[in-house]
C-alpha cells in the first residue's frame, strides 16, 4: 500500500489532477477531514486540495483569510524537516484567541492540522497539510510519524509540482520549460536520454561518460547518485544531496525523482529525473533551510544546526539531554546524507550553503 502510494505521489509531480486524491488518502491515513497543497513564489499562488476541504479553502483564499493567517508563516519560518501541529508553534490559549480560528476554521468544523513547510532554492515556498475536524483534537504522534516517513517523497514531488505551476506537462520539452532548472532524464543505467537547455550551465558539475552515462564530478555526490539510481525502486537510498563545484564549494542540490505512472507518457523510456537546484553563494540565510533540502530527521536537523553554529558534540549532547554516542550516530547520518566525508566538511557545507533572497 505505502509503496503504491509513493509511486502515485511521484506520478503527481507531472499529473496535478492526482493531488486531490493523494491529499484525500493522506487525510484518511491520519483520521483527518482533508488535505491541502499550496505553493507561492513572489506574487503567484497555486494550490489544490482534496474534495472534502476544497470549498472551505477556496473561501479561505478568496475571502482574504489566507493573507491574515499566520499558520503558513510559522511553518515556513520553522523550515523544519517534519510535520508540525499548531501546538508546535502556538500555545492553546493563542489558538483559542486567534481570530482566524474563531471566525473561519471553527465555524467550518476545522481547526487542527499537521503541516510542513518547504523553502526551495528556486524561490518556491510550499506547504503540505492535512486538516482535521476541530472536535477530533490535535494530531497524535503515530500519525505524525506516518507523515514524516512520507515527507521526503512528498517534498520532492511537491517541488516539481510547484515549479510546474500545478499544470500538466504534455511533452518532455514542455516539462523542462516549466521547470526552468537543469534537469536530466535518465534511463535505468544512468544514461542521459534527454535534458533541459539549462544543463549547458553544469560544466562545473557533470561529465558525460561512455555511452552518454551521466557522471558527477564531485566524487562523494556521484557515489550517492549511483546508489540512488541503483535502488530507486526500493526508495531506500539518499535521493537529495549537495554537489560541489571544482573549487569544492556547494553549487547545487540535486533531487532524484522517479518517473512513475502516467509520467511515462511524457518521458517515454525515462527511469528518473535528476533535478539540479542551483545555489547562490551571495547571501547567507538561516541554517534551517538545510532541513528542506536534505532528508534529515528532526533530530538530525537540530544537530546539523548546532554543528553549523560551531557547537561541540559534547555540548550538543548536553543541551539535548542525550548521550554523546547518540549525537555521534546522528552526525554520521548527517555526513552520509549530505555527501560529506568528515564532520568538518559538514560544518563547511552548512556555512557555505546560501540561497537567494
Amino acid at each position: 500500500m505505502k509503496s503504491a502510494f509513493i509511486d502515485r505521489v511521484y506520478e503527481a509531480s507531472f499529473a496535478p489532477d492526482l493531488w486531490p486524491g493523494i491529499l484525500s488518502d493522506l487525510a484518511e491515513m491520519t483520521e483527518s477531514k482533508g488535505g491541502l497543497l499550496l505553493s507561492t513564489k513572489e506574487k503567484s499562488l497555486n494550490w489544490t486540495a482534496s474534495d472534502s476541504v476544497y470549498g472551505a479553502f477556496d473561501e479561505y483564499l478568496k475571502g482574504g483569510w489566507f493573507r491574515r493567517c499566520g499558520r503558513r508563516v510559522c511553518l515556513l519560518e520553522k523550515a523544519h524537516s517534519a510535520f508540525l501541529t499548531e501546538l508546535d508553534y502556538w500555545t492553546e490559549d493563542e489558538i483559542q484567541n486567534n481570530d482566524i480560528y474563531q471566525e473561519f476554521f471553527y465555524p467550518r468544523d476545522l481547526g487542527w492540522s499537521a503541516g510542513t513547510g518547504l523553502i526551495m532554492p528556486t524561490g518556491d515556498h510550499i506547504v503540505v497539510s492535512v486538516e482535521r475536524n476541530h472536535d477530533r483534537g490535535p494530531m497524535e504522534e503515530p500519525f505524525i510519524n506516518t507523515l514524516n516517513e512520507l515527507r521526503p517523497h512528498l517534498a520532492r514531488a511537491a517541488m516539481i509540482a510547484a515549479r510546474m505551476g500545478l499544470q500538466t506537462a504534455t511533452t518532455a520539452k514542455d516539462a523542462f520549460s516549466k521547470l526552468s532548472v537543469p534537469v536530466v532524464l535518465l534511463d535505468l543505467n544512468g544514461t542521459g536520454i534527454d535534458c533541459s537547455s539549462e544543463v549547458e550551465t553544469l560544466s562545473d558539475a557533470i561529465i558525460w561518460g561512455a555511452n552518454e552515462r551521466l557522471v558527477l564530478k564531485d566524487g562523494d555526490a556521484n557515489e550517492l547518485f549511483q546508489a540512488a539510481l541503483g535502488s530507486l525502486d526500493k526508495r531506500s537510498a539518499v535521493q537529495s544531496f549537495a554537489i560541489r563545484n571544482d573549487d569544492g564549494r556547494p553549487a547545487y542540490v540535486a533531487h532524484m525523482v522517479p518517473v512513475s505512472g502516467s509520467a511515462h507518457d511524457i518521458f517515454a523510456k525515462g527511469y528518473a529525473l535528476l533535478v539540479f537546484n542551483p545555489i547562490d553563494l551571495k547571501a547567507r540565510p538561516s541554517i534551517d533551510l538545510l532541513r528542506s533540502l536534505f532528508d534529515l530527521t528532526a533530530a538530525e536537523a537540530s544537530v546539523a544546526r548546532e554543528l553549523g553554529a560551531g557547537v561541540p558534540v559534547e555540548k550538543i549532547a548536553e543541551h539535548g539531554g542525550v548521550s554523546i554516542n547518540t549525537v555521534r550516530t546522528q552526525v554520521r547520518k548527517i555526513i552520509e546524507k549530505t555527501g560529506c566525508n568528515r564532520m568538518p566538511e559538514v560544518v563547511s557545507l552548512i556555512s557555505n550553503l546560501t540561497l537567494p533572497h
